[in-house]
């Protein structure tokens, strides 16, 4: 088996584990007898367990984007595609099983390796969001504001009405939410 087989088989084996045990649960020698080679064989291309988990971290994220800038459309106008990369990337977070797991290991246990993954993940999101505000202002398409907390906002609402509000009720339609969102944000943006 070639030397870079080796290593995904280890990511795929590590990233199986994550999301099924979750970050403080899964130890190498999971990883190794899920991946099928000797522990040894990890640590030449991880140093530790967070090395392992930063790699699958960095390539959960890029997903993320890729997911995101999927759904990017120049025909389209800023609301409406605002509304579907929120939607897309809090539907990823939704079912994607390692962000599932992780973010409640965040929320349940508050492990700080974790923690600092939902950080970057939502950090991330916001840029992302940043930057398409940005170029809206640039266009003239909205009022001006400050992108980064502009940003900030958007995703706490959206991530309140997909995740928050089915706590204890029924989930929102797609449809609704972005009606919602387009009531309480942006008629306060548009020009």
């Amino acid at each position: 088996m070639a030397i870079k087989d080796k290593r995904q088989l280890i990511i795929e084996a590590a990233t199986e584990s994550f999301s099924l045990f979750g970050y403080k649960a899964t130890t190498m020698d999971q990883v190794a007898r899920l991946a099928n080679v000797g522990k040894g064989t990890i640590y030449t291309f991880f140093e530790n367990k967070e090395e392992l988990f930063n790699e699958i971290v960095n390539t959960l994220i890029s997903e993320m984007k890729r997911v995101a800038e999927s759904t990017l459309d120049s025909d389209k106008r800023f609301f409406e595609q605002t509304n579907h990369v929120l939607y897309k990337i809090l539907e990823f977070r939704k079912q994607h099983q390692l962000t599932i797991k992780l973010f409640q290991e965040g929320r349940d246990m508050g492990t700080p390796e974790v923690i600092g993954f939902m950080q970057r993940f939502e950090h991330t999101i916001i840029a992302y969001i940043k930057e398409l505000l940005q170029k809206a202002i640039d266009k003239g398409e909205i009022k001006q504001c400050d992108p980064e907390l502009t940003a900030f906002v958007m995703l706490k609402l959206y991530k309140s009405l997909i995740f928050d509000w089915e706590l204890s009720r029924d989930p929102l339609e797609k449809e609704e939410i972005i009606r919602l969102f387009d009531l309480y944000f942006f008629e306060g943006l548009s020009i």
